[in-house]
């Protein structure tokens, strides 16, 4: 039955594939690709351990091959995973040891664990760490989550990450933010940038093996991924972002995300339903675009 259901799977992610390449034939897709100068400190706010992984893996491998400065910072440590069985401390140090190899996997230079307890923290608490991650670090880059998204924590992490992008503002801190996806496709109205990461194929797969408890959620990232790439012409796996400023950011995730329109489908462990996870909330997307040239312009 095992080898069945993966025989169903291949043949589905395939023939979506098949798919992904004919519109990018019939339709250039958006976006520039991203350059690394081996110049910049970059940021990664990860809101669980293997987010990290999920939105930007094999983006952070391309950063610290070309000489990139990277720190990951892991806000929460993980305890509501239902993986394995563990109890809710004993899965809080196993995803603490994962995020340990993976960011050893990646080459980071450093990796920060903040390890606030999943679910029961303050937002002001958070919002004042990362202010200070901010300016001890003085990304040029920052990659975050955001409101496009299922995950609580995730929206909760971004609200947080836009107040401290605020505080640090005066001091001069102005990075460029690049929004990753997690399960949850940003969408060809979002999307502005990507990275072709199939030279690095290896290294993420690995990644992705050190987060062991976390492998069934990271296996959809990797199927996001393979779908950029036949949409883009890349080899094996491709990532993709949207790349705002500041002010952008700010006035995305600045309201409380109660106040958020939560309208987004994630990629499921069925392969069967993953055009889905591309189409709804696409009226949600537009949206989004329509605030921030509302906000700023």
């Amino acid at each position: 039955m095992r080898r069945l259901k993966g025989r169903v799977q291949r043949a589905g992610e395939s023939l979506w594939c098949a798919g992904f390449r004919l519109i990018g034939r019939a339709r250039q897709p958006e976006g520039k690709e991203i350059g690394f100068d081996g110049a910049a400190a970059v940021l990664v706010v990860a809101p669980h351990p293997d987010d990290e992984v999920a939105g930007c893996g094999g983006t952070i491998v391309r950063h610290t091959v070309a000489g990139d400065r990277v720190t990951i910072v892991y806000v929460t440590d993980g305890r509501r995973s239902r993986a394995l069985g563990l109890p809710a401390a004993l899965m809080a140090e196993a995803r603490q040891r994962e995020a340990g190899a993976a960011a050893t996997v990646l080459g980071v230079d450093r990796s920060m664990w903040l390890g606030l307890p999943e679910g029961a923290w303050r937002d002001s608490e958070l919002e004042r760490r990362l202010a200070r991650v901010l300016d001890e670090v003085a990304p040029a880059i920052v990659y975050a989550p955001s409101r496009v998204d299922f995950h609580p924590e995730h929206a909760k992490v971004a609200h947080a990450l836009a107040a401290a992008l605020t505080a640090a503002a005066p001091a001069g801190r102005r990075p460029v933010i690049r929004i990753f996806q997690v399960q949850v496709p940003l969408g060809a109205p979002l999307v502005n940038r990507w990275a072709d990461v199939s030279g690095h194929a290896s290294v993420l797969r690995a990644a992705v093996a050190a987060h062991a408890s976390q492998v069934g959620s990271l296996e959809r990232c990797l199927r996001m991924r393979r779908y950029a790439a036949c949409r883009r012409g890349a080899a094996a796996l491709a990532e993709e972002f949207w790349e705002i400023n500041v002010d952008g950011y700010v006035a995305l995730h600045g309201t409380p995300p109660a106040e958020w329109q939560r309208s987004f489908r994630a990629l499921r462990y069925f392969v069967a339903t993953d055009p889905c996870a591309y189409l709804v909330g696409g009226r949600a997307r537009r949206r989004l675009l329509d605030l921030i040239s509302r906000t700023i312009c």
